[in-house]
């Protein structure tokens, strides 16, 4: 992936201009396009890097937040919003929370920014053989989709909506770490790591819960199906993916 940005928002707005002028300094070439529906469709080529600055947005600019919500899912993009915490509060009651890749307040470090990016260029250029995989298992779907929105910069990301999913999916595609929700109904995340540890040909598979369970009564329960860890659902993003790249990392 080039060093490349595509930011939306009012263009003679002297923040907009710095967020250009900071990310070119740190070597992007960006994109800079007003906040409407048919700009944003007439630029061809665009990058897969969207920025979204929020300052001077209204409730007349909710149709762009739509827009952006339902052509996340067909164009393929990631999405980072900008902007103080009441035009966040706006922009995520119209753009699923789960859809966004990071959320920045404002005054914005844009150094910081393009370190982010620079890590989302660096995963991009990894050859696909190569990236590892993860399986998530939850019945949740905001969480199932939160979570593949966070880990799909760095890995391939499959999600299984119950435990008989999993182990059908697992029975063909083997992955390099297993994401298991505690608490399923029908079949629950200690009922299915049981399963996985009792197959031959899945039971080495490292399995980590991520759940909203964390008394000692839950993890002694299956203490001895041996998880590799516990992550708390309620962590904050940078701690639950940063325990998940800190593991994969020390499986090399």
């Amino acid at each position: 992936m080039e060093k490349k940005a595509f930011l939306i928002g009012h263009t003679k707005s002297f923040m907009v201009n710095a967020i250009v002028v900071g990310l070119q300094k740190e070597d992007y070439e960006v994109i800079s396009v007003a906040p409407y529906e048919k700009a944003i469709k007439e630029v061809e080529d665009k990058p897969s890097i969207y920025l979204l600055y929020l300052g001077d947005m209204t409730m007349d600019d909710v149709n762009l937040f739509k827009y952006l919500n339902e052509a996340i899912d067909t164009e393929r993009f990631m999405l980072y919003l900008i902007g103080n915490r009441d035009e966040l509060t706006l922009a995520l009651n119209y753009i699923a929370k789960e859809k966004v890749q990071e959320t920045y307040l404002r005054p914005l470090d844009v150094k910081l920014l393009a370190e982010h990016l620079d890590s989302v260029v660096e995963y991009s250029a990894v050859d696909e053989s190569l990236r590892k995989k993860i399986l998530i298992i939850d019945d949740d779907g905001t969480m199932l989709r939160m979570m593949k929105t966070w880990l799909s910069v760095k890995y391939h990301v499959y999600m299984a909506s119950s435990g008989k999913i999993a182990l059908s999916f697992l029975a063909q595609n083997p992955v390099d770490l297993i994401l298991l929700d505690y608490e399923m109904p029908v079949m629950s995340g200690p009922e299915v790591l049981k399963e996985i540890r009792g197959n031959s040909k899945l039971k080495h598979t490292p399995v980590i819960f991520l759940t909203a369970k964390d008394d000692k009564e839950s993890v002694m329960k299956v203490v001895n199906l041996k998880p590799e860890k516990y992550l708390l659902k309620s962590m904050p993003k940078e701690k639950l993916t940063g325990a998940i790249d800190d593991f994969l990392r020390s499986r090399k």
